[in-house]
C-alpha cells in the first residue's frame, strides 16, 4: 500500500504526492501535496513519466492529479492512492486494479473496457460518458458515486456496493449482480435487462436477496427503466 505521508507544509492536512529518486523510481521519503509542490509542472511530468514507463505500479500516491489523453491499457495498479483525481479521455482497456483508492475523483469520456478491479474504492466519484463494459468489479465500494450515461454491460458486479449512488441513463445489462447492494440509490433510466436483479439488494427493509428493481426508489421517487 501507499505510504500515509501528510504534507510537510505547515498546517496542511492533505496527503503528500509520492517522491522520486534520481533514477525516477518511487522514494519512500516525506514530501508535499500537489498544492504545495515547489515545482508543480516538474512533479506532474515525473508522475506522468513514471506511469507511462511502468506496466506495474505499486504504492503510488498522487491525490489531486489531473490525467488527460493517456493510454493506460494493460497496466496494473496495486495499493495506489488516486483520490480527488480528474481523468479525461483516458483509455484503459484491460486495466488491473487491486486495493486502490479513487474516492471523489472525476472520470469523463474514459474507457475502462475489460477492467479487472477488486477490493478497491470509487466512493463519491463522478462518472460521465464512461465505459466499463465486460469488466470484473468484485468486492468494491462505489457508494455515493454518480454515473451519467455510463455502461457496465456484461460485467461482474459481485458483492460491490452502490449504496446512495445516483445512476442516470446508465446501463447494467447482462451483469452478474449477486450480492450487489443498491440501498438508498437513485436510479433514473437504468437498464438491468438480462441481469440477475433477484440476487441483488435494493431495499434494506426487505432484509433478503429479493430486490426491488421494478418498484419505487428507496427515497420514494419512481424509477424509470427500459427493459
Amino acid at each position: 500500500m501507499y505510504l500515509y505521508n501528510p504534507c510537510l507544509y505547515p498546517g496542511c492536512k492533505k496527503m503528500a504526492i509520492s517522491a522520486f529518486d534520481e533514477d525516477g523510481e518511487l522514494a519512500e521519503v516525506p514530501g508535499y501535496c500537489l498544492e504545495h509542490q515547489k515545482n508543480l509542472q516538474e512533479m506532474r511530468e515525473k508522475l506522468r513519466a513514471y506511469i507511462m514507463t511502468h506496466d506495474k505500479i505499486v504504492g503510488l500516491s498522487a491525490p489531486g492529479l489531473t490525467v488527460t489523453d493517456m493510454d493506460l491499457s494493460g497496466k496494473k495498479f496495486y495499493g495506489c492512492n488516486m483520490q480527488h483525481c480528474t481523468f479525461t479521455n483516458v483509455n484503459a482497456t484491460e486495466l488491473r486494479i487491486r486495493m486502490c483508492m479513487f474516492d471523489f475523483s472525476t472520470m469523463t469520456d474514459c474507457n475502462l473496457i475489460k477492467c479487472n478491479m477488486q477490493f478497491s474504492s470509487m466512493a463519491g466519484t463522478k462518472l460521465v460518458h464512461a465505459l466499463f463494459t465486460g469488466s470484473d468489479f468484485i468486492h468494491n465500494n462505489f457508494n455515493g458515486m454518480t454515473a451519467y450515461q455510463c455502461s457496465f454491460d456484461d460485467s461482474d458486479l459481485y458483492n460491490t456496493r452502490f449504496i446512495k449512488a445516483v445512476l442516470i441513463n446508465t446501463s447494467m445489462m447482462n451483469c452478474n449482480m449477486k450480492k450487489a447492494v443498491f440501498y438508498g440509490s437513485v436510479r433514473d433510466g437504468v437498464s438491468f435487462k438480462m441481469s440477475n436483479t433477484g440476487e441483488a439488494l435494493f431495499d434494506r427493509d426487505k432484509g433478503g436477496l429479493m430486490g426491488d428493481a421494478d418498484g419505487r426508489l428507496d427515497d420514494g421517487l419512481e424509477r424509470k427503466r427500459d427493459l
